[in-house]
Order: structure tokens, then sequence, then C-alpha cells
């Protein structure tokens, strides 16, 4: 009589795995702009960039925020203010409700943008509480039962990043690669974040350039290693230093491109030559000249200059030792462990 309950009791924690949601994180196709939206176990949301005006970016943020079943966004985070990364998010948010939005404090001008007073003014009227970005601070987020313990931490802005862990690692030969001509664009001052659930690990840094990327593992490594590597800047090769590369030692690279704009040759050689790195993604496919430089297709979710707007989504789970990549559009999914932290 006792055995029934007894094998129930043996069985609950595994119910409660299986009853708990998985960490999701979808790279919607914005063309060469940036909108990355995590879904946490508990159903929170954040959106980290909104893509470019125009209607269609905004779009296709609702469309992957609908198949991610919310209906609303929690929080919104804005890396810096080039228009393909804030452009959207008025836009959006006469579709959906925006809670909270973060950022780093709208500048006065913008020098490289002679339209910003402009283009910035519907940013500036959303209708959302504001909250400054500071170095080492964390959106406070819900945790579900069962779940992993979840944090989304800000290592810093505008090149104030947070100091380094006691114990970090020290990075060698960091003199053994050049620098770039000093980047006094908004870019260099991008936001960056690390989110991590559980083991699970994921990077995420906007725009960020050359130099300043170096910064962050010189002399010693401020961040620590990832799983998934949210690829700098669209994939230019004014950012993704193999420096900040090699230190991280993601095993999967998730690259924001468009047809044209971004999976530079530089970058790219990069990627393939980390020994870590064991995928690389791409929101479209590069349809310049130097073609070559692309991942295969079924890792790609859009093909062709005119498309769907296809997204990647990742999906770690409960356990936070796995997490699954897929491209729903094509099929494709696989299936890669944790390195741990």
């Amino acid at each position: 009589m006792h055995k029934p309950l007894s094998l129930l009791l043996l069985l609950l924690p595994l119910l409660a795995t299986a009853q708990t949601k998985t960490l999701d994180i979808y790279w919607v196709d914005v063309e060469g702009g940036a909108a990355t939206l995590i879904v946490t176990p508990a159903g929170e949301s954040i959106l980290i960039d909104t893509g470019n005006p125009g209607g269609r970016d905004a779009g296709r943020i609702q469309k992957a925020a609908t198949d991610a079943g919310l209906k609303q966004i929690d929080y919104l985070v804005t890396t810096h203010f080039h228009v393909d990364h804030y452009g959207g998010a008025a836009e959006l948010a006469r579709k959906m409700p925006v809670k909270t939005v973060y950022d780093k404090g709208v500048p006065q001008t913008l020098p490289e943008d002679a339209q910003f007073a402009e283009r910035i003014q519907d940013y500036n009227d959303i209708n959302a509480k504001r909250q400054m970005i500071g170095k080492g601070t964390q959106i406070k987020l819900k945790k579900a039962k069962g779940a992993q313990p979840l944090t989304f931490r800000f290592v810093g802005a505008d090149q104030q990043f947070a100091d380094a862990a006691p114990n970090a690692a020290r990075t060698d030969s960091c003199d053994a690669v050049a620098d770039k001509p000093v980047d006094n664009s908004d870019n260099a001052n991008s936001t960056v974040m690390l989110l991590e659930y559980g083991p699970f690990r994921f990077f995420d840094g906007g725009d960020l350039t050359w130099n300043v990327e170096k910064t962050l593992v010189c002399p010693v490594n401020r961040l620590g290693t990832v799983d998934v590597f949210q690829v700098n800047h669209h994939g230019l090769d004014q950012s993704n230093h193999p420096l900040l590369v090699k230190a991280l030692q993601p095993v999967v690279a998730v690259m924001g491109n468009g047809t044209k704009k971004g999976c530079g040759p530089e970058t790219f050689t990069t990627l393939k030559n980390t020994p870590s790195v064991q995928a690389v993604y791409q929101a479209h496919k590069n349809l310049r000249d130097d073609s070559r430089y692309n991942t295969a297709d079924a890792y790609i979710a859009n093909l062709e200059a005119d498309c769907q707007g296809n997204y990647v989504k990742l999906s770690v789970a409960p356990d936070g030792k796995s997490y699954t990549v897929s491209i729903p559009a094509n099929g494709h999914t696989q299936t890669y462990q944790t390195r741990g932290k």
C-alpha cells in the first residue's frame, strides 16, 4: 500500500522540473539592426533593442512576442542611441504595452546623427517607467517555482564597467593584437550585459567596438566564460576583438546581421578560429560579393533579401544544463550542453 506513495515522492522533483518552463531567447531579424527578446521561466520579458523605425521591425518583434505568449514587454533595454537599435521602440509601444525602459541616459545631441533630435522624440514620449543603467546593477526578475537562479546584470555602459571578480582570470598577450582607430561614436558607449540561468551564461554587448571590447578582458577578464555570445555590432569588423571572443570561450555565436551589413571577414574568421565555438547562427545570409563569409544555410534564419523575418530561438532547459537552438521556419534544431561556471 505504501509503494504508490513512495513512488510519487520519488517522482515529485521530476514532475516539478517537467512543469518548469524554459528560459527562451529570440533573435528577431531586423535586417542589420538589433532586437533580442528574452522570456523568463516566470513569463517576464526583457527586450534588448528594437530595430529601425518604419513599422517592419516593430511588427516582427510583436510577432515574436506573440509567439512567445506575451501581451506586454516588461523591460525594454536600449543599448545605445543609434536608430537601428532604438528606432522601433515607440512603434512597438503603440502595439503592446512597454512597462519599464532601461537606458544609459538619452544624450542631448549625437554628433554622428544630424537627425537625432527629431528621431529621439518618439522614444522620449514612450509612456513607461524609466531607469538608468549603472555598472553592476541588475533587473530584479521573478523566480519561477522549480527554476534555476536567474540574474540579468548590467556590466556597464559609456565605457564604465564593473570591476573584475577577485579571482578573475588574467588574459595573456594583451598586446598581441593591434588597436584600431579610436571610435568616438555611441557604438563605443554601448551597454554590456550578462544573463545567467543556473550554469547557463549569455553575453550581449550591443555595438561595442574593438578598443573598448579589449578593456573588458585586459589585463583581467571581467566577464568570465559564456555559453552563448551575441556577436557584437552585427558582426562588423570594427568590433569582435579576438581577445574578447577568446576570453569568453562561447560555444554558440549568434549574429544579427543583414544581407549587406555585418558578417565581416575578420569577425567570421575570428569565430571560426576560436576553438570553443561549435556553431555560428545568422539572422540573415550575407549576400555581398564576399558571401563565402556565411555559416551553413541550415544555421541561417533568412536566406533571401525578400524574406519573412524569421527568428532564431534558443531555449535553456529548466535545469540549465543544456540549451536548444532552433530556426522554426526551416526546422533546424540542435542541442548543446552548458559548460558550467
